[in-house]
């Protein structure tokens, strides 16, 4: 049966393309793909006991690393995914990681993700590859809606979300298992059309007690974003 309504986002849209590199508004980060001399890099940020923490995802080897850097390459070819490793745009060095995961091109929907390694951490890398990455998702290959799922627990993932205009919008109570059992997930997200009133970080995803079960969700609010993302040359 035909859909009533056509794709938000055209089948082809990527895959028909090279995965573009993107650069940070400031120019000091550049997003790139991931290439499997990234490996050791990689294997090594899954030992981060932070990033451990707040992902489900091990890494024990080397050759786990180069497999997931080929998945990466096919989550773009089929348009289910798409990675980039967050880079300082002079020295080449790799500080974290940028994602879409779980698109659905149809709907226009894609879940954002993102990880900082920890000698980078503090110094904005997360606001502003996240800030890169949905600006181009949204104003260029024109998804409707993004959002950002983390553990009621990660404190500094609201932060990231208010500084790059994903608004808080409620809890996913007892949500994702993580090694120390159930989490509540707060949700955030951009959309096409969103306001953005700039607001306080208390506002929009308020400090929470250090316990999976988190209180009733307060209300909702927007941060201003930064510029447009643009593909780096």
């Amino acid at each position: 049966m035909r859909p009533s309504v056509a794709p938000v986002v055209p089948a082809g849209s990527l895959s028909g393309f090279p995965q573009p590199s993107l650069m940070s508004s400031d120019e000091a980060l550049l997003l790139r793909p991931w290439r499997n001399d990234d490996a050791v890099v990689l294997q090594g940020a899954y030992q981060d006991a932070t990033i451990r923490r707040w992902s489900l995802r091990r890494m024990p080897s080397r050759a786990a690393a180069e497999e997931w850097i080929a998945d990466a390459g096919r989550q773009w070819q089929e348009e289910r995914g798409a990675q980039w490793a967050v880079t300082d745009a002079d020295g080449g060095q790799i500080v974290g990681r940028v994602a879409l995961r779980s698109m659905d091109l149809f709907v226009g929907l894609a879940e954002c993700a993102y990880w900082v390694l920890p000698e980078l951490r503090g110094h904005g890398v997360a606001p502003r590859s996240l800030a890169t990455l949905s600006d181009w998702a949204l104003e260029h290959v024109h998804f409707h809606r993004l959002e950002l799922a983390h553990s009621v627990r990660n404190h500094a993932s609201c932060r990231v979300a208010d500084k790059t205009g994903f608004g808080f919008e409620g809890v996913r109570r007892s949500s994702v298992r993580h090694a120390d059992g159930w989490h509540d997930m707060h949700l955030h997200a951009r959309a096409q059309g969103d306001a953005d009133p700039v607001v306080r970080h208390e506002e929009s995803c308020p400090e929470r007690s250090d316990q999976s079960r988190g209180p009733n969700a307060s209300r909702p609010g927007r941060a201003r974003s930064g510029t447009a993302a643009r593909p780096a040359h």
